[in-house]
């Protein structure tokens, strides 16, 4: 696929980001792409390798290789090298339901599966699909398509999450009347709230959900279901119900002080900004500020990156990122071959901000708090932490990071962001539908089905596994959407 020589040709070359010092001054996205011809260009890099890892999707070592929607790839990337952009759309569409999500938001297990990057590097596979899905709109390509014939089936979808929404896309499609109920006053979920602005600007979630409603999917903001909204309500009025909350009851951290004030989940800290920025461009000021403080962001991962980034943007005094986890290599282990997912040190957009303004990277590794220090009005102002050193157990064999004795020390903490993950689904929605949950507080089914413990209800998404990817969430509301429509219809016709 692409041109047989194009990867000996042509180097990687990917779209510009604006300075550091420049970006935080606004929320801006902040990526400019490459013009059409050095785009063509990076689709001719796709060599004919034979065997396309980026399309796999496989889990090796508990890591996905390749794109779990199973995105078709090389045929793509040649419809863009030889420029015809509305049949690379038709391809790209035929699996994965919101590109213009994906190319912004997913950290692309598809390059790093990339056979290019076995000896250089890869295809820019996630830039090529920005590319197609923006050209399809400016084409008009992308516009509603709503179904000729309906079933008079009903069917309601609780959460527009990345899960959701792909779920209703699918089966609106098929000509079912969908509704989605959604317990913020917007329609996206993590997509709205849980990414900040500078990543995924809040206009793309719009347009997409615009071209769904001239489609014929309903949308239903404000409907907290399993609290204000009453669950039975919704059985009685629909045929299937699709579970797709996400897995938003965060992690805790169990320490003294703790109970202190000043100190966030992430989530709430990124989901306030967001939504005052959206409200009135942070002039309500109902959101929580980091404006001449000394942040502490518990957790590395993209969320904690995010709440760098985010605290940059509010005009902190400084933060300090704290990651228990080793520093990685900067380079793969030999232990870590391709395809596997690179286990390699990443700096995001965060981090680069916080060096340029600064002068140092704010990570601090193998380090957590051992204890919060309150002033007199029960404010944190200090935070005690502590060194951690790997060790093995040796009944389980599992390696665990415990306390260095005597490393303790402390470090201003005006605020404090816990984004240490997710634990599971919020357990009100489940209870209300009755359905069964699993020891890891997701939504219970058998495995490889979608299908919960009460009939008619399914789920799907980071409710149904667990924390993960944007591409997985889109991978299950798909195939949720196939097993609903054939609980309905008898057979589905649904990719």
């Amino acid at each position: 696929m692409g041109k047989m020589t194009g990867f000996l040709e042509f180097e990687r070359e990917v779209s510009a980001e604006t300075a550091p010092k420049d970006r935080i001054r606004n929320w801006n996205e902040f990526h400019t792409p490459l013009n059409e011809e050095e785009r063509k260009k990076q689709g001719a890099r796709c060599m004919d390798c034979g065997v396309p890892f980026c399309q796999s999707g496989i889990m090796i070592k508990g890591m996905v290789s390749g794109c779990p929607l199973n995105n078709l790839i090389p045929e793509w990337n040649d419809l863009v090298y030889t420029g015809n952009w509305s049949q690379a759309y038709n391809r790209l569409k035929k699996t994965n339901s919101f590109p213009e999500f994906t190319s912004r938001v997913c950290p692309a297990p598809c390059e790093a599966a990339c056979t290019c990057g076995l000896n250089g590097d890869p295809v820019t596979v996630k830039e090529n699909e920005w590319a197609i899905i923006e050209k399809a709109y400016d084409q008009g390509v992308a516009c509603p398509n709503p179904p000729s014939i309906r079933t008079g089936k009903k069917v309601a979808v609780i959460g527009s999450g990345p899960a959701g929404l792909a779920a209703a896309d699918q089966l609106n499609k098929r000509g079912h009347s969908v509704t989605v109920f959604e317990r913020s006053d917007r329609v996206g979920g993590l997509l709205m709230y849980g990414i900040p602005n500078m990543k995924l600007e809040k206009w793309v979630i719009d347009r997409k959900v615009d071209v769904m409603k001239q489609e014929g999917v309903s949308f239903v903001t404000g409907a907290d279901v399993g609290k204000g909204y009453k669950a039975n309500r919704i059985m009685k009025e629909y045929d299937r119900v699709i579970l797709a909350c996400g897995a938003s009851n965060p992690r805790d951290i169990d320490v003294p002080g703790r109970d202190a004030q000043g100190i966030y989940f992430a989530v709430d800290f990124l989901k306030a900004t967001t939504k005052s920025l959206l409200d009135s461009h942070l002039e309500d000021g109902n959101y929580i500020s980091a404006k001449d403080k000394h942040v502490v962001v518990i957790g590395g991962g993209d969320t904690g990156n995010d709440c760098v980034g985010t605290s940059i943007r509010q005009g902190c005094a400084g933060v300090i990122q704290l990651e228990m986890m080793p520093k990685p290599p900067v380079k793969r282990a030999e232990d870590n071959t391709w395809p596997e997912w690179p286990r390699v040190l990443k700096t995001d957009y965060g981090q680069e901000e916080a060096v340029c303004v600064f002068g140092e990277d704010p990570r601090i590794y193998q380090t957590t708090v051992k204890e919060f220090v309150k002033d007199a009005e029960g404010r944190v102002c200090k935070a005690v932490i502590v060194d951690l050193v790997s060790k093995k157990d040796e009944e389980n064999g599992r390696t665990l990071m415990v306390p260095v004795e005597g490393s303790e020390r402390e470090i201003q903490a005006d605020l404090v962001l816990i984004a240490a993950g997710f634990l599971g689904s919020q357990s009100y929605v489940a209870d209300a539908f009755g359905v069964q949950l699993n020891a890891r507080t997701n939504v219970d089914t058998e495995p490889g089905s979608y299908r919960t413990s009460v009939d008619k209800v399914f789920t799907a998404g980071d409710m149904h596994r667990g924390q993960s990817l944007v591409v997985w969430a889109i991978r299950e509301g798909r195939e949720v959407a196939r097993a609903v429509d054939k609980s309905l219809m008898g057979y589905s016709n649904l990719a």
